[in-house]
């Protein structure tokens, strides 16, 4: 790696670390796992130590937890900083981890390094400061230095004494210690959450969509998001704990070890660890450690590691500090949650597309803190290659603690019939095959297929496409069931049917009026969306408007497609089937018949286009929807016309690589393209700009060897807003 690679990812990461901290510190809602979060600081703390002239001033290795700046409540400053822990994920780390302290100490070979290991509980750090025996202060850590007063919310939670018990306290003590949420006490607040959505849906007179009830997503978020309230009235109305693991200010210690002040600490009326331990050797450490793994699934609260603390407080201020970590303390994280359950059956979905996805039902197990009923199994490579058939015992593990997978079968010798893959589609019945080169098997039903027919029309109304406010995927369900909807044109003609959707029950004037206002409104629809909504495979939203640049008029796409198909009829496939002069010769016909210049769109898109429209059943939907001519259809889409602005960019080839953090790839391409450049999808000579998003990779290494300029998502907005 060059140094301008490594600067460059380290920028990156630096970006990245920021935002996921501060989703997950100040806003309670991560977008990835403890595990992912994990791998973006250890690789760049391994470019920092390969590059150390490269650190950053804005340098995750500096930063501990987030700035507060945004917050609702009153800001604390913190007498002693509240710090971060440094983590290992393997035995070989935590035996590093002591013999570092015993070179540092300089200790001889025979001296024992006691440690004290207690389970990491998964919750908001707290730290409550004490005055003469009495609770005055409560805050958040913040970004260690500065955090949020949270004095009224802790009132209300029974397991912080407001008045410590015992005599001789000292006359300032700082606890610090983890606010949290048992399992049960999660599940039993999601569940109100959702009865509360629903009574407010039913008193405004509005259809109740449960799909769109903002619930949280694990414990720690629930209890992060319950404590920091600005009502404390709300954290009252939940069930909150706390358990203290350590301390802060404090005018005087009434223990000279780690151990000894923690049980001082219960002594007082708080809860800490039951599973906190003394430890003589590395070999006890981890012996502990795989007995609190071993536990962890039947724990009531959430757990994702174990902490080990030097014993001997005198050694702790000799090791004393890093930039945001104590050198005395280590966090040995839980690898991703197993489970073992039974595969009670194998079910097909058909989705929009007509992918047949096998679900795998589960007799119900609970895996990091979520109760699992359901597995993907992807497709039929993937069941072969696990073997899996219903019966089977299989263990379960939720990847990156989110998304459930099988990892093995643990009965795959068993005496038990193969699973059959179906070669028909469960739905309609239609043949289900697989293209060449592909492993997905699709039905080939198209919208005469019910599973595909409901899913088309969700897709048609998302927020990608035609964006119809109000007619959510429950609604699109019930309306189906009751045969208002078969097509995209029905929608269209629901208002013939106001009377008979306000009978309907949960459905209000209110309701039904702003529903009916929201489909009128996309009458005359933009040509790129509507031709998106339409779910026609390989035609994304780019390639939807690369199309309509082109063609300008959505009209003629169904003759150009049946010209395409008449020319590959005239013009089939040689015995090679990938001989290039044939792709080259048919993405020629593609471009030149489509009337495309982007360079996205070649034999794929032009094969799907003519399947399409050679379906009658298609053609019929077509005609239903849009007509031939002006008024002919439900909607009327006006000429695609495509403005752009002056910019800095205009002219230019931009290529976008990476993890784009605040806009989808797609928008990205399309500010692109109203600014006048030109969004390609790999870097050339021909290229002008990089932009470069955490996990960029070749494209960002060939862009250095060209000596392209490469610029972050943050530069790229700024030519954005630049071009106004």
């Amino acid at each position: 790696m060059t140094e301008a690679d490594a600067a460059n990812e380290l920028m990156r990461l630096a970006k990245a670390i920021a935002h996921h901290n501060r989703l997950y510190h100040a806003q309670d809602e991560p977008e990835i796992s403890d595990q992912e979060f994990d791998a973006l600081v250890k690789r760049n703390e391994a470019l920092e130590a390969a590059f150390p002239h490269l650190v950053r001033d804005d340098s995750p290795s500096r930063a501990v937890g987030y700035e507060i700046a945004a917050s609702p409540l009153s800001k604390v400053t913190h007498e002693v900083r509240m710090m971060s822990l440094d983590n290992a994920f393997s035995d070989e780390e935590v035996t590093e981890f002591v013999a570092r302290v015993r070179r540092f100490l300089n200790l001889p070979d025979g001296e024992p390094v006691a440690m004290t290991a207690e389970d990491k509980i998964d919750g908001l750090s707290c730290s409550l400061r004490y005055e003469g025996g009495t609770l005055v202060m409560a805050a958040t850590r913040g970004d260690g230095q500065v955090g949020e007063n949270v004095t009224p919310n802790v009132q209300h939670i029974s397991d912080i004494p407001q008045q410590l018990r015992g005599e001789d306290l000292p006359e300032v003590f700082e606890v610090r210690g983890e606010v949290y949420m048992e399992k049960q006490a999660f599940t039993a607040l999601n569940s109100s959450l959702m009865e509360e959505a629903k009574a407010a849906a039913e008193a405004k007179g509005e259809a109740f969509e449960p799909d769109k009830v903002r619930q949280f997503a694990n414990p720690r978020n629930a209890a992060a998001g319950s404590l920091r309230q600005k009502d404390a009235n709300v954290t009252a109305r939940r069930v909150l704990r706390f358990w203290a693991h350590g301390w802060g200010a404090a005018s005087a210690l009434p223990g000279e070890t780690q151990h000894d002040v923690m049980r001082a600490i219960e002594g007082w009326g708080f809860r800490v660890s039951p599973d906190l331990a003394l430890c003589s050797s590395v070999e006890d450490m981890l012996q502990h450690y795989r007995s609190i793994a071993a536990r962890r699934p039947d724990l009531p609260y959430e757990i994702d590691g174990v902490v080990y603390k030097v014993d001997r407080l005198d050694w702790q201020g000799r090791l004393g500090f890093v930039a945001k970590a104590p050198r005395w303390a280590l966090a040995h994280k839980f690898p991703a949650e197993q489970a073992q359950t039974t595969l009670e059956a194998i079910d097909i979905q058909v989705g929009r597309t007509g992918k047949l996805t096998p679900v795998g039902r589960l007799a119900p197990v609970l895996v990091g803190g979520v109760t699992v009923t359901n597995v993907t199994l992807h497709n039929r490579d993937e069941i072969a290659r696990l073997g899996v058939r219903p019966g089977d015992r299989i263990v379960v593990q939720r990847a990156g603690d989110v998304i459930p997978q099988v990892v093995e079968n643990l009965t795959r010798d068993a005496e038990r019939p193969t699973f059959i893959f179906p070669d028909h589609c469960p739905e309609c019945g239609s043949e289900a095959v697989a293209e060449e080169g592909e492993v997905d098997v699709r039905c080939t039903g198209g919208l005469i297929c019910p599973a595909q027919r409901t899913e088309r029309l969700k897709h048609f109304v998302s927020r990608a496409a035609m964006d119809i406010e109000g007619l959510g995927e429950k609604t699109i369900d019930q309306f189906f069931a009751l045969g208002w909807l078969e097509s995209p044109a029905d929608i269209f003609r629901l208002r013939q049917r106001r009377d008979e959707i306000l009978a309907l029950d949960g459905w209000k004037e209110k309701s039904v009026d702003n529903l009916l206002a929201s489909i009128e409104a996309k009458r005359e629809p933009d040509a790129a969306r509507l031709l998106f909504g339409l779910g026609i495979r390989h035609v994304g939203a780019v390639t939807a408007r690369d199309l309509m640049k082109g063609l300008g008029d959505l009209r003629r796409l169904p003759a150009k497609a049946q010209e395409f198909f008449a020319y590959r009829s005239e013009n089939p496939q040689g015995p090679d089937e990938k001989e290039s002069p044939f792709n080259n010769r048919m993405v020629e016909a593609v471009k030149r018949i489509f009337e495309v210049r982007a360079d996205g769109i070649g034999t794929a898109v032009g094969h799907a286009l003519a399947d399409f429209f050679h379906e009658e059943h298609n053609r019929a939907v077509w005609q239903d929807l849009i007509g031939e001519r002006d008024g002919d259809g439900e909607v009327s889409p006006p000429p695609y016309i495509v403005e752009t602005k002056d910019s800095a960019v205009a002219g230019k080839t931009v290529v976008f690589t990476g993890k784009l953090e605040t806009m989808s790839r797609d928008e990205a391409k399309a500010q692109a393209e109203a600014l006048g450049a030109k969004a390609a999808g790999s870097v050339s000579a021909k290229t002008d700009l990089v932009v470069a998003g955490p996990g960029a990779g070749s494209k960002l290494k060939k862009a250095a060897e060209l000596g392209i300029e490469v610029i972050d998502e943050a530069q790229w907005a700024e030519i954005v807003k630049a071009a106004g």
